[in-house]
């Protein structure tokens, strides 16, 4: 795409002029393009750092799950039951609830409609199944990357209707007009990803009327973690521009594969692989068992697993979640690494002892007299096999052990957005993950559902009210140049510098301290720590890190890893907040 250029801060820099920039290619970006157009704004930009990454492309389960209203049988369900099951998780918005819930049927067949291909019986019904967290079946799926399968669909639609898409572009800040009484976003400043520092000037700017964003959840802030690489999120340019966050400290966290990075939900548990620890000198502990003496109740529980995944602080005591407890003993406090092992049975395994639900379901699809893990999920499930299979490198599980961790997997809260999803700040409107539309738990698959409706709302909103071209007046110049003079301030100086800090080495300090302290288990000491440690990693990415003006990838770490720990030092903040408000355990996470 070829750009004018505006000069700006004493440097010529390229410049995009539209009514809408969507920020992010995923199922809500591309959602929010198509429709923009649907609904007549066709003057419209997305941008993304990587358009094949993210969570959405990349990300899923045994199957991964879309949450929507009931659409078959004759079973009870309405707008108004579906907007109490999402309330009542608790922390959630009573018109954000009732929002998601009325348009849930919308949104889902648009999808339909895009090409997506959930199954329906001959008659034409969308039938459901029961996920976590739903008193209904409400639940649907086409396999493990039903995302995927959105993105796809609405992509193909977003490149039909020649809607223009510009890779490779990372937000740097956005810009901000405080001038009135409330302030306004008028914009983005990138850096361009392939363009090398030394030869040409790597930023951009886009002045929008509104920005779409549509960036994913704060990925790179946790070291364990199940976001696919690629995945970053830009929150840190969200929060740094002054927008109010919501139930930021509500994360989910879930057992998953570290290479690769995926859940090992749903089938992956109720075949009841063993668990087993290993210490650096190779000993092995048959660790739950050292807890859970009663092999009825362990082989029940990792069953369970599969459909309670996220670690959830009410079914700790004797209940599933207890698995996921001690899977984070082993490894971040005792130091061992975890496997699941497909090859063999969990040591007590008996079908004759599981419990009535356990036993039942097994039965009723036709594996409870198979002997080993590996063969139930093959007859169960052949797809979730083949995903490690087919990876590379691959992994067979009728041969290899599958590394483990209790990892973080969603965000449940974000950028606070009203039932339009606008944000503090007009004419920001974070969709997604970024934005903080959920509360301390959800149904499996409402995240999806969520996005579609955010999605829309904003498109909704922007096609109605926010007609006209971007400001590019000397207002706005200003802006813009004050914003790129502090982008290259901190870029020039980190290129003059010779054995200093290395942007990486903070990167994995940063996100390793977050996984160890603000993650699954919190404490007020382990969260007053962690935040003096980011106040200083914050200091050096600006006074002390270095970067290699050649290489493409030091000058973008360089504004990634700033962005991750502005996002780092909110949420610690956040989470202190919560302790000193008097909010305890709740959701999935345990405050000690």
């Amino acid at each position: 795409m070829d750009l004018p250029t505006m000069h700006l801060a004493g440097i010529d820099v390229p410049v995009a002029s539209v009514n809408t920039v969507v920020v992010g290619t995923g199922s809500a970006g591309y959602c929010a393009a198509d429709r923009l157009a649907q609904f007549g704004q066709h003057d419209v930009l997305v941008i993304a750092d990587a358009i094949h990454a993210g969570a959405s492309r990349n990300a899923g389960s045994d199957k991964q799950t879309y949450y929507k209203l009931t659409l078959a049988g004759d079973g009870p369900d309405s707008v108004g039951e579906m907007a109490r099951t999402l309330f009542d998780g608790g922390a959630m918005d009573g018109d954000i609830a009732l929002t998601e819930a009325a348009l849930s049927a919308r949104c889902f067949y648009n999808l339909v409609e895009a090409g997506v291909e959930f199954p329906s019986d001959r008659h034409g019904q969308f039938v459901g199944y029961k996920t976590d967290h739903d008193p209904r079946q409400r639940a649907t799926s086409v396999g493990p990357f039903t995302s995927k399968s959105m993105v796809d669909c609405l992509e193909a639609r977003v490149r039909s209707r020649g809607t223009e898409i510009l890779d490779g572009v990372r937000v740097v800040d956005l810009l901000v007009d405080r001038s009135g009484e409330t302030p306004r976003c008028v914009g983005v400043l990138g850096l361009r990803r392939d363009v090398v520092a030394d030869q040409e000037c790597p930023l951009v700017l886009v002045a929008a009327r509104n920005v779409v964003l549509a960036t994913g959840g704060p990925a790179g802030m946790f070291a364990d973690s199940v976001w696919p690489h690629g995945q970053w999120g830009a929150t840190g340019a969200a929060l740094r521009a002054g927008a109010v966050g919501h139930n930021l400290p509500e994360f989910q966290f879930g057992m998953a594969s570290l290479r690769p990075r995926w859940n090992v939900s749903g089938s992956y548990m109720q075949v009841v692989p063993a668990f087993v620890s290993v210490d650096p000198d190779s000993t092995e502990h048959d660790f739950l068992a050292e807890v859970i003496d009663d092999p009825c109740a362990l082989t029940s529980l990792i069953f369970r697993k599969g459909y309670q995944w996220p670690f959830d602080i009410d079914k700790v005591h004797e209940g599933s979640s207890l698995i996921d407890i001690l899977t984070y003993r082993e490894t971040v406090m005792r130091g061992r690494r975890v496997f699941l092992d497909f090859r063999v049975n969990q040591p007590g395994w008996d079908p004759n002892l599981l419990d009535g639900e356990a036993r039942g379901y097994l039965e009723s699809v036709g594996v409870l007299g198979l002997e080993t893990p590996i063969e139930r999920l093959r007859h169960m499930n052949q797809p979730a096999y083949e995903f490690y299979l087919n990876r590379n490198p691959g992994i067979d599980l009728a041969t290899d052990r599958l590394e483990i961790e209790v990892c973080a997997q969603h965000n449940n809260g974000g950028i606070d957005v009203d039932l339009w999803w606008r944000s503090s700040i007009a004419g920001l409107f974070p969709v997604g993950e970024a934005a903080g539309a959920h509360g301390v738990a959800r149904p499996g698959g409402a995240a999806l559902n969520s996005a579609q409706v955010g999605a829309t709302r904003a498109a909704q909103w922007i096609a109605s009210r926010e007609h006209g071209a971007a400001r590019t007046d000397e207002g706005w110049q200003e802006l813009a140049g004050d914003a790129l003079q502090k982008a290259r301030d901190l870029l020039d100086t980190a290129c003059g510098r010779r054995d200093a800090v290395q942007v990486d080495d903070l990167l994995a300090e940063s996100t390793r301290a977050m996984s160890d302290n603000a993650g699954l288990v919190r404490s007020r000491q382990g969260l007053e720590e962690l935040a003096k440690k980011v106040a200083e990693w914050r200091r050096q990415i600006v006074e002390e890190c270095v970067v290699d003006p050649t290489s493409r990838r030091s000058v973008d770490r360089l504004f990634l890893v700033r962005d991750i720990l502005d996002a780092q030092a909110v949420y610690v903040a956040a989470m202190l907040d919560h302790l000193d408000h008097g909010v305890g355990s709740r959701g999935s996470v345990l405050y000690t």
